[in-house]
Formats: structure tokens, sequence, C-alpha cells
């Protein structure tokens, strides 16, 4: 009788083992499923929605990116990862608020005659960094401005303050992304909208004293249109690395 109680014992003690053991496995799970949602849904992403120039344009910013290219040859090419654009805003976004982006930016859309505004580009201008300097061509604002204003309202709805750059498309060389870059994004909004509003497309970059006597000498200002408006993920320096949306005219 003493045995056969003993060996219930056991059994019983053994099953509530089991079972807590297997409970406690399965809430695990959950609970790494859970997280692992709760990081796809909270991924942060830094986005540029930005306005694709016409061929007159592309070919004006290509011809400038090789004379740069011979002056500092570890600088970028402009290809399919580094795309001729004039920012409207760059923003630290959840991933899953791009869907929702999209729709608000075609509304906006519908209601802009962006298609048909002809913008002029004005000159050059060009950022210092270390010995270097990231150069653009300037356009001018007027026509941009209510356009831009519109966008800024609109993202006040997705913008996520103090992004990092794990936002960003990684280097190739693996390296951080510059502090600096990533402190552009976040203050986007109050240090370049409205009347701080800088237009341009960023043509490469180049040693800073090649950068100043390529400002210095005379440009010839000509117009151009927009062919579609995109959202990409910037990478580094702000450069347009991986389209995210494209919207036809």
């Amino acid at each position: 009788m003493k045995s056969t109680i003993q060996l219930f014992l056991f059994v019983s003690i053994t099953i509530l083992f089991t079972a807590c053991k297997n409970s406690k496995e399965e809430k695990s799970e959950n609970i790494s499923i859970k997280t692992s949602e709760e990081t796809v849904k909270n991924e942060l992403v830094a986005i540029d929605i930005l306005l694709d120039p016409d061929s007159k344009m592309l070919d004006t910013s290509k011809t400038y990116n090789n004379r740069m290219l011979e002056n500092y040859p570890e600088g970028f090419e402009l290809d399919e990862s580094h795309r001729p654009h004039i920012t409207i805003i760059q923003a630290f976004v959840k991933k899953e608020d791009i869907p929702k982006i999209e729709i608000d930016l075609k509304n906006i859309l519908r209601e802009s005659n962006l298609s048909k505004t002809e913008l002029i580009a004005n000159g050059l201008y060009y950022i210092p960094y270390e010995d270097k300097g990231l150069a653009g061509i300037t356009i001018e604002k007027d026509n941009l401005m209510m356009f831009q204003s519109q966008i800024v309202e609109m993202m006040k709805n997705y913008t996520v303050p103090n992004g990092t750059g794990t936002a960003f498309v990684p280097r190739p060389d693996d390296e951080p992304i510059m502090q600096a870059t990533v402190d552009y994004v976040n203050s986007f909004v109050p240090n370049s909208s409205g009347e701080k509003y800088n237009p341009h497309v960023t043509i490469g970059t180049a040693y800073e004293d090649y950068v100043k006597k390529l400002k210095a000498a005379p440009f010839e200002e000509f117009t151009f249109k927009i062919k579609s408006v995109s959202i990409y993920q910037l990478g580094e320096l702000g450069t347009a690395q991986k389209k995210l949306v494209s919207l036809e005219f």
C-alpha cells in the first residue's frame, strides 16, 4: 500500500512538473513572438519625401558629379542608390506607417499643380565636412513653398522624434551613420522648412577647395520640371538610397 501511494505521488509530481515546464515554455515562446512583432511594428525608417526631376536636371547633375569624382574618386556616384532629387521633408517614421503616408501624399498631389510647375535652378551651394564639401544645385523655392507646407503639416501625424542611425540604409563599410546625418534628419522641420527651406539637388562630394572653385564659377540658370514624387529610405549624408514609394504624374 505504501509503495502504491509513493508511486502515485511520484507520477502526480512528474505530470505536474511537466505541465508547468510546458506552460513556461509556451509562455516564453509567446513572449518571444510578441516581442518580435513589437520590434517590427516599432521599427523606424529614416525617409525622404522627395521630387524626382526631369532629364534636364539629371543630366546637369551628372555632369557636375563626374567632375567632382575626378577630384575625389572616393565620393559617391549619382546612380540608382544615389538618385538626384529635391527633398521636401526628411523624418523618422514607423515602417508600418509608410502605406498611410503614401495615401495622404496621393491626396495632396491630387489637389496640386506640381506636375505643371516650372522650377528654376539658380546656383550652387555646399556644406563643409572634414576637408571636403557636399555640394548641390540650388532651386528657386517660391513655387515649392505651399507644397512643402502641406507635407510638413501632414507629417506631424507620423514623425517620430529622436531617431538613430539604425533607421538608415547601412553604409557599405559597416561604419555607423555619422551623427551629423542623424541630427540633420531629427531637426529637419525646425531647421529646413518654411522660410528656412533650401531646395536643392545634391551633386556629390569633393575636396573643399575644389568645391569652392565650382561655386565661384558662373552658373547659367535653367528651368526644369518634376516627373514624379517618391519616398526613399535615406543613406549616409542624406542620399536617397532605397526607393520605397514612387508616384508618377
